[in-house]
């Protein structure tokens, strides 16, 4: 697409994958006091003028993600009148720590936090001292549907959640779980995470995990440190069209992959906390 469409051609509904690095956000929905994922990219639409109201132009998420975490293929949805200028602009406008990588024309009821069928979130750390089979060994006690209050926090929600796969491997020096899910209870991936890793570290055993998921009493005093969390993928059904990385989004995904000095203060912190 060259040129925007003429004007009085009706609105297009885009979808957006995008990334981000969630160091210094307070988390990513839009709030009053704090700089968040969903404020800075509001706000690079409006200096694109690809809408003026976040609200009637139906900006969407395809989640949450709390204060640190980070992303990797994060989806956002808007409605605009200048579809060839958010192609174009949009990693020109946005702020360093968050770029998009991808879009896709959709549907006008299109909402990406619905749409989702599936999210999948990567946990990081590094694998020195950790029996990485012992943890992949435990992790599939997680697999299926179960009633995840031990490992989560509940806030009145309906504790029961199914996790389709899960799985630890190691790459680039770092090891990591990843857990894909319809959905997930708030700080659900952390508290699994804490878990495999003192499974990990011989503290606690399969068996020890998989009695926690059965009582529902708390198996860890908290969860693995936020800093530590990527959202990997939403799938929504769609097929991505790519949008060429410039050097800036290169840099800030080798960041992503290569975080060894931030990893490294995973163990030490969790031990700290959990004493």
């Amino acid at each position: 697409m060259e040129k925007d469409r003429e004007a009085g051609a009706p609105p297009v509904r885009l979808a957006f994958r995008f990334g981000y690095l969630g160091d210094r956000f307070g988390g990513s929905q839009v709030q009053a006091e704090e700089r968040t994922v969903e404020g800075e990219f509001i706000a690079a639409c409006i200096r694109c003028e690809l809408f003026t109201d976040f609200r009637e132009a139906r900006f969407q998420t395809g989640g949450r993600t709390d204060r640190g975490v980070h992303a990797r293929g994060q989806v956002a949805a808007f409605t605009t009148h200048a579809p060839d200028r958010a192609i174009k602009a949009l990693n020109w406008q946005l702020p360093p720590d968050i770029w998009v990588n991808g879009y896709a024309e959709v549907e006008p009821p299109f909402n990406p936090r619905y749409a989702a069928r599936s999210r999948t979130y990567r946990y990081y750390f590094p694998p020195r001292g950790l029996d990485l089979h012992s943890m992949a060994d435990a992790a599939q006690i997680f697999l299926g549907t179960h009633d995840f209050s031990a490992f989560a926090r509940i806030q009145g929600k309906d504790p029961r959640r199914t996790v389709h796969s899960i799985r630890v491997a190691a790459e680039d020096g770092l090891a990591f779980i990843e857990v894909r899910g319809e959905s997930f209870l708030w700080h659900m991936v952390r508290y699994m995470a804490a878990s495999l890793l003192l499974a990990g570290q011989a503290r606690i055993s399969r068996d020890d995990i998989a009695r926690h998921l059965e009582t529902g009493e708390k198996c860890c005093h908290t969860p693995a440190p936020a800093f530590g969390l990527v959202l990997w993928d939403v799938d929504c059904g769609i097929v991505f069209a790519p949008i060429p990385p410039d050097s800036r989004t290169e840099r800030h995904l080798g960041q992503l992959r290569d975080r060894h000095a931030v990893m490294e203060r995973i163990c030490s912190v969790f031990e700290e906390s959990i004493g």
